[in-house]
């Protein structure tokens, strides 16, 4: 019987290495928390997007208005990467098991 494949977190270990589950379907609790973390990082990079081109719009902003808008940007699209890899290694895997 082939091992279940290991589903890559979307959070880091405190030394910021990832974190990968391993179980037999997408409905443990982990995987259904590692879901819902997924869900609030999309809705946050969208929040991030919009305050980020409200700054880049605004000819008025300083220095400090833009790296601010460039730290969190930064931060939303580690965490929307993060999401895509993980998707994409599921889809990948799914496909692989369906042939």
């Amino acid at each position: 019987m082939p091992t279940p494949p290991l589903r890559l977190l979307p959070w880091t270990t405190p030394e910021g290495k990832p974190c990968y589950l391993s179980t037999d379907g997408g409905q443990s609790r982990l995987s259904r928390l590692a879901d819902d973390i997924e869900a609030a990082q999309l809705d946050s990079g969208e929040q991030v997007l919009a305050g980020s081109r409200a700054v880049l719009a605004d000819r008025k902003a300083g220095e400090r208005a833009v790296r601010f808008a460039l730290a969190r940007a930064t931060e939303a699209l580690a965490d929307l990467l993060r999401i895509a890899v993980s998707r994409g290694e599921r889809v990948a895997e799914g496909d692989s098991r369906s042939r």
